[in-house]
């Protein structure tokens, strides 16, 4: 009989690899799963309480996956905190998620985010680090008290991913707590390696991007709990991954579009080094990816390239190869639980091949916004959700991406939400009025641009640009920062003030729009 769950993998088969670092240090299943126990008996010394947040900024290492397994065999949230947002950005996430315990890299852990975690009033007492350092305690501190033998008791705990919002600032996607033991929870996530077909068995995992992205976290744990090694990467080099590839013979992997179009651009020469014949599951979503591009990758890959649409919220469509190759630029079908519609504007059922709202159903799963009810509401429709994308289904019920809502912007996979940056434009001497926008990259989807009114006196020329990108940059993660400016002479509102994106959007498209 396969065992399924990690702690269940390190009972039947202590000494196979879990876990091949950065670095190229190896963690076999039994250690992972006896420091997971040992922080989470820690964890339960310290006064947290069932459904308490443990905030995480780390990068992918072994320490990362023994904090959240801990964290998922206890009955917490964990928090999972991009490492590239500001110490302004992790203090909002701490106190928006009312986290009450910190982990963090040694390597980030300076001033800057030691003041912003005092900020969110995380106590000195709950605060750790992968070594002990000023400020924090170090995890083996923590754990090497405790018994590295399981719980008698362990309860499921969860992920509270932070997404992507059009105020300025992400919001908490927050659901209930499974009522389940740690080993069911496990359970659980497997189910969503099965809906690619995958089945739990020893295999290999490639984790090309940083863990707190929900896809990679999900797709990650699923291939962890149904017996695969996992090779993690941190500093991703297209030529390095496909030596990985080649190395440990990698089976199944998630990607985006940036990470196909950086492999397309190696020479044939390093293309033909590598072997990739093991890969069957390569699986791929966060931004369309262009139809020749997707063509490429399956004509040298073979078809192993599974795609799929869907979001933190609520919902899930797959495109197999085959359904791509026999409709190439689908998203696929909604998965078994899913349920889809599509909508217009005054929330009627459109017929086939109409674009219109996507609204999505994860049979009755539910969620909420935490703390922000009224943007809950705004996305909802009964129990189905709309993320802001826009779509239609054919006759036969595939989905098809045809925009998304201008205000979210996506860039390598990394959601943007660029009120925040906006605002701060305005704030500018120079600027009268600002918009942030997103418009054609062909190696990371989109890229951030911002379309600025100058106040008379000021020229429209490199220099004033420079600077807009640079202040914003003082004020925001780089990432979410404009690459260009454009300067116009006036931009669209409506009677309240509010921008008409789409207008502003539009003309950087008209060309990818005629290509599709």
């Amino acid at each position: 009989m396969v065992s399924i769950g990690a702690w269940k993998i390190a009972e039947a088969d202590p000494e196979r690899v879990a876990v091949i670092g950065a670095d190229g240090a190896k963690s076999t299943f039994h250690e992972v799963a006896s420091k997971s126990n040992q922080l989470a008996r820690a964890l339960k010394s310290l006064c947290l309480q069932k459904g308490d947040r443990l905030a995480m900024m780390m990068t992918n290492s072994a320490e990362m996956l023994e904090v959240t397994l801990a964290a998922l065999q206890t009955g917490f949230y964990i928090v999972p905190i991009n490492f590239h947002s500001t110490a302004n950005e992790v203090a909002f996430i701490i106190r928006n998620s009312n986290s009450k315990a910190f982990f963090i890299d040694r390597d980030f852990a300076t001033t800057e985010y030691l003041s912003a975690i005092d900020e969110a009033g995380i106590s000195e007492t709950l605060r750790f680090a992968t070594k002990s350092c000023f400020g924090f305690s170090g995890l083996d501190d923590l754990r090497d008290d405790y018994s590295s033998i399981r719980p008698d008791e362990t309860v499921a705990g969860s992920v509270m991913f932070y997404t992507s919002g059009t105020t300025g600032r992400p919001k908490g996607v927050l659901r209930a707590l499974p009522a389940a033991d740690g080993d069911s929870g496990a359970e659980q996530q497997v189910w969503l390696f099965n809906l690619f077909g995958i089945e739990p068995a020893e295999g290999v995992h490639l984790v090309n991007s940083p863990f707190y992205h929900s896809a990679v976290f999900n797709l990650g744990m699923a291939a962890l709990h149904s017996g695969q090694t996992l090779i993690l990467l941190n500093d991703w080099e297209a030529e390095k991954a496909l030596s990985l590839i080649d190395r440990y013979k990698v089976t199944s992997t998630h990607m985006v579009t940036t990470h196909f179009h950086r492999f397309l651009l190696l020479s044939k020469e390093t293309k033909h080094k590598y072997q990739v014949d093991s890969l069957r599951h390569v699986i791929h979503g966060a931004v369309p990816t262009p139809v020749e591009i997707k063509s490429q990758i399956l004509d040298w890959w073979g078809p192993v390239v599974f795609e799929y649409y869907g979001s933190s919220e609520v919902g899930a469509t797959i495109a197999s190869p085959q359904d791509w190759l026999k409709k190439p630029g689908t998203v696929g079908r909604p998965i078994s639980i899913t349920e889809l519609q599509i909508l217009d504007d005054d929330g009627n059922q459109v017929s086939s091949g109409t674009s219109g709202w996507i609204y999505m159903k994860q049979g009755d799963s539910d969620f909420k916004y935490h703390e922000d009810p009224e943007k809950t509401a705004e996305v909802r429709k009964g129990k189905f959700v709309c993320v802001g994308d826009i779509g239609f289904v054919d006759t036969e019920g595939f989905l098809f991406l045809s925009g998304r809502d201008a205000e979210i912007i996506i860039s390598g996979g990394v959601n943007i939400y660029p009120a925040a940056i906006e605002g701060d434009l305005l704030s500018h001497p120079a600027v009268r009025d600002a918009a942030i926008i997103g418009v054609p990259d062909e190696e990371f989807g989109e890229q951030v641009k911002g379309v600025v009114v100058l106040r008379h006196g000021f020229d429209s020329d490199e220099r004033v640009a420079s600077d807009l990108i640079e202040y914003c940059r003082k004020r925001h993660s780089h990432f979410s920062c404009p690459r260009t400016i454009d300067f116009v002479n006036s931009l669209p509102r409506d009677p309240t003030g509010k921008l008409y994106k789409k207008r502003i959007r539009d003309p950087y498209w008209i060309d990818v729009n005629r290509s599709i």
